[in-house]
């Protein structure tokens, strides 16, 4: 019976019938009739309209609802947790408004939940980077390598991080540039933390002449070392080093290692470079520069004969 009476609602008469309808109402609408002007209002447009105002309020709603569950978490736990907590809310709220006001003015939500299911089928297959972007923003924020306000490496990019949507994260550059990272480049990836860890180790190699006193180029080095030491972090495994590194072509090299706050570690390793230079040079120590030195031989007219294989000049170079 009911596939009976849907071929007729849907044969030639019927739509003729409909169509025919149509036309009268948009004329009697045109002509300034009054009483279809106000079943159309009662009908279509006071529903409409306090459907539109009732998902106002919602998102309204929805913002506050997401405003006042995140900020606590942000301020006591995490700021990375408390934007995701508060993202979710939003996006929970807001969704179960529409559903409802949906439900109210007559759409069966079985067939808006089909649509939804193909439309989501058809989706994810014309978009499977933006879900890849998807998950691995899932994964960064369950997981956490990072944070929000940590300076990071990733992706090829340095920065720290501003915001970690689901999809892009969003870093801010030491010379001020805003970069958005998708969320796959960076899972997929090596992640650098560099401000982990509240201490660094500041290195700087230096290389001094062979000529050079081993005791006193150590000295030197231990006098521009101790002289951070108010920026120096005591302790365990911390504190300042001074290492013979190596002999390397035209210098023995050295190290000095100073241990530093984090957020120090650009000032201090500026600090200690300028404080080696200084002492290497009040000691009358020197820096040298990589260099060859070339020796030509010549072969003589003796040497020519006794030996035929050696008739022309030849260029000797040695180090």
């Amino acid at each position: 019976m009911t596939a009976a009476a849907t071929t007729d609602s849907n044969s030639p008469d019927n739509i003729r019938a409909l169509i025919e309808a149509t036309s009268l109402k948009v004329n009697a609408l045109l002509s300034g009739d009054t009483a279809v002007i106000s079943e159309l209002a009662v009908r279509y447009l006071i529903p409409a309209s306090v459907s539109l105002l009732a998902v106002f309020v919602g998102y309204m709603v929805a913002k506050y609802f997401s405003r006042v569950i995140s900020t606590p978490v942000c301020k006591r736990v995490d700021e990375t947790l408390g934007k995701f907590i508060g993202r979710i809310v939003f996006y929970g709220v807001l969704l179960t408004v529409i559903g409802t006001v949906l439900k109210i003015v007559g759409f069966e939500m079985a067939g808006v939940a089909t649509v939804i299911a193909a439309a989501g089928f058809a989706i994810g297959l014309a978009f499977q980077g933006t879900l890849s972007n998807f998950a691995a923003g899932v994964l960064l924020l369950v997981f956490r390598p990072f944070k929000v306000g940590d300076m990071i490496n990733a992706a090829g990019m340095t920065g720290r991080v501003n915001e970690i949507d689901l999809f892009t994260t969003t870093l801010d550059t030491t010379d001020n540039r805003r970069i958005i990272v998708p969320n796959s480049s960076i899972s997929g990836g090596t992640i650098e933390n560099i401000s982990f860890h509240k201490h660094r180790r500041v290195e700087v190699l230096v290389g001094v002449a062979y000529a050079a006193s081993l005791d006193s180029t150590r000295a030197a080095l231990i006098l521009a070392a101790e002289a951070l030491a108010e920026h120096t972090v005591h302790g365990t495994d911390r504190g300042y080093q001074v290492i013979l590194a190596s002999m390397a072509d035209s210098s023995v090299q050295w190290k000095v290692r100073v241990w530093a706050a984090t957020a120090d570690f650009f000032m201090v390793n500026e600090k200690l470079t300028q404080a080696i230079k200084q002492n290497l040079d009040a000691a009358k120590i020197a820096i040298p520069f990589p260099q060859m030195d070339v020796h030509l031989h010549r072969v003589d007219a003796a040497e020519s004969v006794s030996a035929p294989t050696r008739t022309r000049p030849r260029l000797r170079v040695s180090a």
